[in-house]
């Protein structure tokens, strides 16, 4: 399989070719994926349209080893509690991860490397296993701009960072999970005419009082004087992210696709203007599984954007704000 061709799709047709390719291959690798897709009745001789594809229950990745190949090069963990089990994406291929977000990223922003990054949130210390903290890393490692690095328990160096940088006329991103946006908001406030890009990764998840999303936008606006928050939407068991530059309308690489599932039927899958499930073909996961049934709530509109509108009801608590406990 031409592994490549993933980051060149650049039309539905494509993409759709990819897919089959992709959901013939993990359907004969993945013991798992094949057992699931049996008990639907569901293989490549009958399965004729995207959204006929099975999706994976995204619970499997807190039970079983989701992996097509025996050669792996890490574990990304999501967050969890005490009380909660995690999920385990177990990556072949980190060259794949690296080459997903950095594509995605300047699809979005242009090179990523043109920035000064700055992050909210634990580093690899604290967090080894996140796939979020590995990919910021990443981005400030690779940086032109010496300051980059995290600073989540550094507010006072940050503040003097992005006023370095307002004065400098540099290009930055602020990216960190949404309460410690929000306590750095409280406490300083940046002069107009910034070049700064603020990327929100997250709910509280019991850090702080939940806010409905406008306002929490309008804090942080207001404290970095910035016009728009930008927001980036992934999880541990993706390898490729969306990102929403303004109001909560996100959009996808052509690598990733969003479908929303009926609520009440999850094999009709294909909703457009209404809520239901998200559903998720992400084919960077091409050694694990690319078809995901995810616990998150979610509404795509006839331009293929959508939005994120919270957890299906029962679902477990997830979200990066979890890592610092």
């Amino acid at each position: 399989m031409n592994v490549a061709e993933i980051f060149e799709i650049v039309s539905e047709e494509q993409f759709i070719k990819k897919t089959f390719e992709i959901f013939e291959y993990q359907y004969y690798s993945l013991p798992l994926y094949s057992e699931y897709c049996t008990y639907l009745k569901k293989s490549p001789k009958n399965v004729k349209q995207i959204n006929e594809i099975p999706f994976l229950p995204i619970s499997f990745f807190k039970s079983q080893k989701i992996c097509s190949v025996d050669k792996i090069d890490t574990i990304f963990e999501s967050s969890g509690t005490t009380n909660t089990q995690t999920s385990k994406h177990y990556i072949a291929d980190l060259s794949l991860y690296e080459h997903s977000f950095i594509t995605c990223f300047n699809l979005f922003y242009g090179s990523a490397y043109k920035y000064l990054w700055l992050a909210l949130m634990p580093d690899k210390n604290s967090r080894p296993h996140s796939s979020l903290i590995y990919m910021v890393e990443k981005f400030i490692e690779k940086s032109s701009f010496s300051d980059s690095g995290f600073y989540l328990e550094k507010q006072a160096q940050l503040f003097q960072v992005l006023l370095k940088s307002i004065e400098q006329k540099i290009p930055v991103v602020v990216i960190g999970l949404t309460y410690s946006l929000l306590d750095f908001a409280e406490n300083y406030k940046l002069p107009k005419n910034n070049n700064i890009i603020v990327v929100e990764t997250g709910g509280m998840k019991g850090k702080r009082k939940e806010l409905i999303r406008e306002e929490v936008h309008k804090i942080i606006k207001s404290s970095f004087n910035v016009k728009a928050v930008h927001s980036e939407y992934g999880m541990t068991e993706l390898l490729s992210q969306a990102y929403s530059v303004q109001n909560g309308i996100f959009k996808s690489p052509p690598w990733l696709k969003i479908m929303i599932r009926d609520l009440y039927n999850p094999l009709i899958v294909g909703l457009y203007n209404l809520r239901g499930g998200i559903n998720i073909i992400d084919l960077a996961n091409v050694y694990s599984c690319s078809f995901i049934e995810t616990e998150d709530l979610g509404i795509l509109h006839s331009n293929n954007t959508f939005e994120v509108l919270g957890r299906v009801e029962n679902a477990n608590i997830r979200g990066c704000n979890i890592m610092i406990s």
